[in-house]
C-alpha cells in the first residue's frame, strides 16, 4: 500500500481524551496513517495503548489507560455493524486486552463525532462521563454507586436522554474485582480480563453517548452494493440464516458435548450425561421470550428470557457451560439466574464459573484450609461440592458484592488455586479462564487458546467452526498437520474483523474479500482479502510486542498440565491430550518469530512496526 493513500471515509479522525484527575477533556486529531495501518476498534486502541503506556503499569492504578474504540463500520447500517471495543491493561493476567461488545453503545459513541475516547488518572469521587454530540462532561455519581447495571442504566437514562447509549459496571467493577466486566445497554458485556476493574479503579460509573455525527463515507454507490452483498451471503449461509436464528448461541451444546469435548467438572471430563438439560431446545422450551438482536444485526442470536423469578438476557452457550457442565450442574434456571446476577453485577460468566468450578475441585479434594472451610459453611451451610445449583447462584451474587468466600472467587481461578497450593487445578492460559472448547478434542483450538495474546480466549480465533461445524471449511479436529498455519490465519483475520467493527458471526458467512469490500467503500484506502489479513497480523504483532515488554514469553504459551498430560476418560475424545511443542514451533515460524515466540527483525519491518 502507497504511504501516501490516507482514508477518505469510515472515520471522524477525532480522539477524545479525558483527564479524570484534573477532570479536564481535550480534542485531538488522529494521525491518518494510524487509521489506515490499524483500522480502528481493537487495533486503534491496542496502537494508542502500546505507544502511552509505560511498561510495567499497575492495571488499577491511575497510570493505565483505558480506551472506548469505534470502527470504521459503526453507523453504516451494515449487517452486525454495531460492535465497539474497550482496550486497556489486564489487571487480571498483566497482558493487552480488548474487550468487543455488541449492542448499539458503539453507534451512539460513533455519533458523538470521535474514533475513539481516551480515559486516563482517577477521579477523586464517582463520576460518569456525558457525550452530548461533541460536549463532554464528567457529572457526579455518588448516587450511583453501588447501583447494579440495570439500575445504573434506568437512572442515566432518566438523567440524560432515553436514546442514549450507557457503558457502566456494577458493584463488581466498583469493588475491583479482577472478573469484572463493563455492560452496555444492561446485557450486553465488554467482559473477559476485567476492564471493570481498570473502569471502578478511576473512579468511573459510566460512559452516556448520545450525538447526531454523521460519518462521511468514500463511495455510497460501492458502500450500498458492498451492504447488499453481506444481507446475501449472511442470509443464505446456513449457520447465519437458520441454526444461530432459530437456537442462538446455546446449539452448540449437544455439537460440542458430542464430540466429547464439553469441559466437565473442572475439566475433568469432556462429556456431560445430561446435555438435555441444558440443551437448546430445553432452553428455548423453558425460558426463551423472545430474540433481541444487537443494532444492525441480520443474525439475531440475543435472547431475551424469563424465569418465574425474574426477567433478563441470556445466558449465551458459553455461560450455560460454565454454570452448567464445568461444574456438574443440570439445573438449567440456576444457570439463568447465576447468568442474570453476573449481568446485574457485571461479571465475565466464563471466568465466574470457572473460578467456582475450580473452588468445587479444591474443596472435593480437601485443598482448602480451616479458614476457607469455615468461610464457605457460613456461605452455603455445608461444603462446596460439583452440582450444587444453589450454590452457583448465591455465590455469583457474592463474587459481584464482594462478600464472604465470593471476594477470594473474585481473583480468578489462577490466583484461588495458587493460595491453596495447587495451581495445577485452575483452568487458564496467562491468567485467563479457559472457554468451553476442551483442547485435548479440537488441536487447532489448543494451539489458538496457548498463543492468544490475551490468553484462554475462544474469540481471538474461533477455529471451532473448521473442527466442529464444518464452516467455512472441514478440518480434521484431532490433526496437528497444517494447524500451525491456519490457527495463525484466522488469529490476523480475526483482529481485522475486531477492528472494522463486525460481529465474529459473520465470518460464518462472509470472505476475507467481503470485509475489504467493504472498507474499501468507507475508506477510500484499496486493499484485497489479503490486505485486509496483513492489516490484521500487523494488529496481532503489536500486541505480541506489548506483552513481551510485559514479561511475556514461550513458556507462557502453554495449556494446564491437565490437558497436555491427562487423557480423556471417555467419550469420542478418549484417550486424548495436547501436543504442542512441534506446532508452536511450526506457529512461531510461520509468523516469522525467532524460537523464544519474539517477531524478528525482519517481520516487524515488513509489517511496519520498527519504527515505534
Amino acid at each position: 500500500m502507497p504511504d501516501f493513500e490516507r482514508p477518505k471515509g469510515g472515520y471522524h479522525g477525532r480522539l477524545l481524551r479525558v483527564d479524570l484527575t484534573a477532570r479536564t477533556t481535550r480534542v485531538e486529531s488522529i494521525p491518518e496513517a494510524i487509521l489506515r495501518d490499524f483500522l480502528g476498534g481493537r487495533g486503534l486502541g491496542s496502537k494508542y495503548l502500546y505507544d502511552e503506556l509505560k511498561p510495567g503499569t499497575d492495571p488499577l492504578s491511575p497510570q493505565n489507560r483505558l480506551y472506548f474504540v469505534t470502527n470504521p463500520l459503526n453507523g453504516t447500517g451494515a449487517a452486525t455493524s454495531c460492535r465497539y471495543n474497550v482496550v486497556t491493561k489486564s489487571p487480571l493476567t498483566g497482558t493487552i486486552l480488548s474487550c468487543s461488545a455488541g449492542g448499539h453503545f458503539g453507534i451512539d459513541l460513533k455519533a458523538c463525532g470521535f474514533d475513539m475516547v481516551a480515559l486516563e488518572g482517577r477521579a477523586a469521587r464517582p463520576v460518569y462521563l456525558y457525550l452530548r454530540g461533541d460536549n463532554a462532561e464528567l457529572r457526579d455519581a455518588a448516587d450511583l454507586w453501588g447501583l447494579d447495571t440495570h439500575q445504573t442504566t434506568e437512572a442515566l437514562l432518566a438523567k440524560t436522554d432515553p436514546k442514549a447509549g450507557v457503558a457502566c459496571i456494577g458493584p463488581a467493577g466498583e469493588n475491583l474485582s479482577l472478573l469484572a466486566s463493563i455492560m452496555n445497554e444492561k446485557d450486553h458485556a465488554a467482559g473477559r480480563g476485567g476492564p471493570g476493574a481498570v473502569m471502578g479503579s478511576k473512579n468511573l460509573k459510566a460512559v452516556v453517548a448520545c450525538g447526531d455525527a454523521k460519518t462521511p463515507w468514500s463511495d455510497d454507490r460501492a458502500l450500498a452494493a458492498a451492504k447488499q452483498l453481506w444481507m446475501t451471503f449472511i442470509s443464505e449461509a446456513p449457520l447465519t440464516k437458520d441454526a444461530l436464528k432459530e437456537w442462538g448461541t446455546p446449539v452448540l451444546v449437544k455439537i460440542i458435548n458430542s464430540y466429547g469435548a464439553w469441559p466437565t467438572r473442572n475439566f475433568q471430563q469432556g462429556y456431560f450425561v445430561d446435555d438435555d438439560s441444558l440443551s437448546a431446545q430445553t432452553f428455548k422450551e423453558r425460558f426463551f421470550v423472545k430474540r433481541e438482536p444487537c443494532a444492525a444485526c441480520a443474525i439475531g442470536c440475543s435472547r431475551a428470557t424469563r424465569t418465574s423469578r425474574r426477567q433478563g438476557k441470556g445466558p449465551e452457550y458459553e455461560t450455560i457451560w460454565a454454570f452448567g457442565a464445568l461444574c456438574g450442574v443440570r439445573d438449567l434456571e440456576a444457570v439463568v439466574h447465576a447468568n442474570y446476577n453476573c449481568n446485574e453485577l457485571g461479571l465475565d460468566t466464563i471466568s465466574a464459573g470457572s473460578a467456582i468450578a475450580c473452588a468445587m475441585e479444591l474443596s472435593e479434594r480437601g485443598f482448602f484450609d480451616q479458614e476457607a472451610k469455615d468461610a464457605i459453611r457460613r456461605d452455603l451451610g455445608r461444603e462446596l461440592r460439583f452440582g450444587d445449583a444453589e450454590a452457583v447462584v448465591l455465590l455469583t451474587e457474592q463474587m459481584g458484592r464482594a462478600q464472604g468466600f465470593g471476594r477470594l472467587l473474585g481473583l480468578g481461578c489462577k490466583r484461588l488455586a495458587e493460595k491453596f497450593g495447587h495451581p495445577e487445578l485452575a483452568m487458564h492460559v496467562k491468567g485467563l479462564e479457559l472457554p468451553a472448547y476442551d483442547p485435548r478434542g479440537f488441536a487447532g483450538m489448543a494451539l489458538a487458546l496457548a498463543t492468544s495474546n490475551r490468553g484462554g480466549c475462544h474469540v481471538r480465533n474461533f477455529l471451532i467452526g473448521c473442527e466442529a461445524i464444518a464452516t467455512p471449511v472441514p478440518v480434521s479436529r484431532f490433526a496437528s498437520r497444517g494447524k500451525p498455519g491456519l490457527v495463525k490465519l484466522y488469529q490476523d483475520l480475526t483482529a481485522a474483523i475486531d477492528s472494522c467493527g463486525a460481529c465474529l458471526f459473520s465470518l460464518f458467512a462472509l470472505s476475507p474479500d467481503h470485509y475489504a469490500q467493504m472498507l474499501h467503500a468507507l475508506t477510500g484506502v484499496r486493499r484485497d482479502g489479503a490486505g485486509l489479513i496483513r492489516a490484521g497480523e500487523r494488529i496481532w504483532n503489536l500486541e505480541r510486542l506489548f506483552n513481551i515488554r510485559e514479561g511475556f514469553s514461550r513458556c507462557d504459551d502453554t495449556l494446564p498440565r491437565r490437558l497436555l498430560e491427562q487423557p480423556l476418560p471417555e467419550g469420542h475424545s478418549k484417550g486424548r491430550t495436547v501436543e504442542l511443542g512441534t506446532m508452536l514451533d511450526e506457529y512461531y515460524s510461520a509468523r516469522g518469530w525467532d524460537r523464544h515466540g519474539a517477531p524478528a527483525p525482519g517481520k516487524l519491518r515488513e509489517l511496519g512496526l520498527d519504527r515505534g
